[in-house]
């Protein structure tokens, strides 16, 4: 044989391993424990670094952080707050000598029972 096809021989035989070797490191990286622990690997730098980012944007406007802090908690805490100064008004408003109405419990309607026959109209007597 010459040795120009032993080379090439060669050759061949070397991307041929080469080949193989890039087929099981696909076939590692594209099992699904693989696929979800670079996910997740993912998802925990990404959200390190929106936390990173939401601390430098309070540390550059520390004000109005708070305020934006201030109106959500004020809008999620908004019935005990108005229940609060209704009752500070009230305490108020009312004479001195007498204690502060309290609030009527809301009550609830009644369930509705069900009927088990149909009403019967009534019977009126003619004269």
């Amino acid at each position: 044989m010459s040795e120009s096809i032993i080379s090439a021989q060669a050759t061949v035989e070397r991307r041929r391993e080469a080949l193989i070797d890039t087929a099981r490191e696909l076939q590692l990286r594209l099992q699904p424990k693989t696929l979800a622990r670079e996910a997740w690997e993912s998802a925990k730098v990404k959200g390190a670094d929106m936390a990173e980012d939401a601390v430098d944007a309070v540390k550059r406007r520390p004000v109005a952080t708070g305020g934006i802090i201030a109106a959500i908690a004020m809008f999620l805490a908004r019935e005990p707050i108005k229940d609060g100064v209704s009752r500070i008004y009230d305490a108020m408003t009312s004479d001195e000598g007498e204690a502060p109405k309290k609030k009527s419990p809301v009550r609830k309607p009644a369930a509705r029972r069900k009927r088990s026959a149909p009403r019967q109209p009534r019977k009126t007597e003619t004269k």
